[in-house]
Formats: C-alpha cells, sequence, structure tokens
C-alpha cells in the first residue's frame, strides 16, 4: 500500500511541478524582459495564461506527415517525457521519503534521463523534414559530447560520500560541500542544461535557423508534451543538483520537504534567468565548452576529491 501511495504522490508531483515552473517561467520573462502578454491573461498578474495555453495546444490540429514514419512519430513524445517520471520516482525529498531508494540510485537517474533526448532524435528522424533531422542530430551530438562530463561530475559527489544512493549522499553531505565540490556542481548544472537543450543551448531547437528543430512537424498535445518534458527536465535536474550539492531537505526550522521544494525551484529560477540573459551559443562553442572546459574541470574535480577522501582516511 505504502508504494501505491508513493507512486501516486510521485505522479502528482510530476504533473504539477512542471507547470508551476512553466508558470514561473513566464512570469520572470515577463518582468525581465518587459513581456506584457503574460502578464494580462485571467486579470491579476495574468494567473490564467497557464490555462490559456492548455486551451491552445488542445485547439490546434494534431497533423502526421504523410512521409513520416507514422509509429515513431507518434511514440516520440512519449520517450521524450516518460524517463523524467520515472527519474523523479529515485529522488527523496525527506528521510525516507522516497517512492522507491534505490543503492544504484544516482547512475540509475542519469542513464533514464539519458533516454529522454532519445525522444528528440526520433521526432527529428521520424519526421520527414531536412530540418526536423537536423535539429536531431543536433540534440544527439549534444548529448554525446554532455553526458561524459555530467557523469564525471556526479561520480565525484559519489566519491565524497561513498555511496551511490542519492539519500545516502544526503546523509553524508557536509556544509562544507559547498566549497570544495563546487566545480562538480557547476559542470553537472551546465551540463544537465545543455542535455535539456536550454538556453543558451538551443541549438537543437534554434527557431533562426531550424524552425524548431525535432519538434517542427508537431502541433495540438504532441507538440505540448515536449514542452512539458522540458519542464520536467528542468525540475528533475534542480532536484538533483538539490540532492547532490545543496544538502536535498537539510535545513533548519522548515519540514523537509519544503527544504527540497525552496531550493529546487531556487534553482528553476536560476535556469529561467539565464535563458533571458545569456544569448545562444554556436555550435563550435557549444562543442568547445564541453570538450575544452567541463571534461577537464570535471577530472580535476574527480582527482581533488579522490586526494582529498585518502588524506582524510
Amino acid at each position: 500500500m505504502r508504494d501505491v501511495v508513493a507512486l501516486a504522490l510521485v505522479t502528482v508531483a510530476f504533473l504539477t511541478l512542471p507547470l508551476l515552473i512553466g508558470q514561473t517561467e513566464h512570469k520572470v520573462m515577463a518582468h525581465m524582459q518587459s513581456r506584457l502578454g503574460p502578464m494580462y491573461a485571467g486579470g491579476f498578474h495574468g494567473w490564467a495564461q497557464l490555462i490559456a495555453d492548455g486551451v491552445k495546444f488542445a485547439q490546434k490540429e494534431d497533423v502526421v506527415p504523410a512521409n513520416a514514419d507514422r509509429r515513431v512519430f507518434l511514440l516520440a513524445p512519449g520517450v521524450a517525457l516518460v524517463p523524467y517520471l520515472v527519474v523523479l520516482a529515485v529522488i527523496p525529498v525527506g528521510p525516507g521519503q522516497v517512492a522507491v531508494d534505490l543503492s544504484l540510485g544516482l547512475f540509475f537517474a542519469l542513464a533514464v534521463m539519458g533516454i529522454g533526448v532519445i525522444g528528440s532524435i526520433m521526432a527529428g528522424w521520424a519526421s520527414a523534414n531536412k530540418y526536423s533531422l537536423l535539429g536531431g542530430m543536433r540534440a544527439a551530438a549534444q548529448l554525446v559530447s554532455y553526458e561524459l562530463p555530467i557523469v564525471l561530475a556526479a561520480a565525484s559527489f559519489a566519491m565524497a560520500a561513498g555511496t551511490l544512493s542519492l539519500s545516502g549522499i544526503v546523509e553524508e553531505w557536509r556544509w562544507y560541500w559547498l566549497f570544495w565540490q563546487a566545480g562538480a556542481a557547476a559542470v553537472f548544472f551546465i551540463a544537465g542544461l545543455a542535455e535539456l537543450r536550454r538556453p543558451p543551448f538551443d541549438m537543437p531547437v534554434a527557431d533562426s535557423e531550424v524552425i524548431f528543430g525535432p519538434y517542427t512537424e508537431y502541433g495540438g498535445l504532441r507538440f505540448a508534451f515536449f514542452l512539458l518534458a522540458e519542464y520536467a527536465g528542468i525540475l528533475v535536474l534542480c532536484s538533483l543538483t538539490t540532492v547532490l550539492y545543496l544538502g536535498g531537505w537539510k535545513g533548519p526550522l522548515l519540514p523537509d520537504a519544503v527544504w527540497t521544494l525552496i531550493k529546487v525551484f531556487a534553482l528553476a529560477f536560476v535556469v529561467i534567468w539565464v535563458r533571458v540573459s545569456v544569448p545562444r551559443m554556436r555550435e563550435d562553442q557549444l562543442q568547445k565548452l564541453a570538450w575544452v572546459w567541463l571534461v577537464p574541470i570535471s577530472l580535476a574535480q574527480l582527482a581533488l576529491t579522490g586526494v582529498v577522501k585518502v588524506v582524510m582516511a
């Protein structure tokens, strides 16, 4: 019975928290870029903007291109979205408050996150559109480039804690991790943004070059599922960063789950802030950042963590 309740709570969180992040993005971008539209829907502070978006997507026609690989085309949105639901099941929000507590939870989460990118690749290949295919190939290139630094950075946290369990990492977390694991945190967060194809790493969906990349031929609710997958990915990335680097649920006075949510939404604000303030990178700049900067930094952090663990042993 406990497992059923836990999975039900994870599903509710999956269906609500990404939407809250999307609503927050509308409001933050409206303030930072003086956008008027998102501030008017429904009256007070544009509270109904999210509802308006949902109605808009529901009314749009769902068209499948005549030359598309129909089965792959229809399956792609689900492949992009569902992995993030699976990852949420292994992320703890408090002591013992996790749907599935895996001993290899960290690597399980990273492996399943990578599957979400495959949905974009499937969408690009199946659309029978050269722009979509180009966007899908760009998404694949980003996955290959940024998967290595994100795994190396995560390995540094696991080495510091001496466990691959996400709950175990939070239990072993100490305040000084904010300093000596800062390099791993920066690499993990930046590489995670790149895997989500969030600005400034949005070359696969660059509207000025490839229309909307892998999602060009999608409309209606299937297109909305891709957008929901993006916000669910933000939720998962911020949750993992909170668990690995910010001590998860640890904090004074407030309940454990509240501290987790505060940290998650603070990081989500940073994600939105970066989108608003940093211009899109060129493809060569994107690859250079991964191989010239993030990989060496993550390797150096891994070496530092090993030295510190040996000295402290």
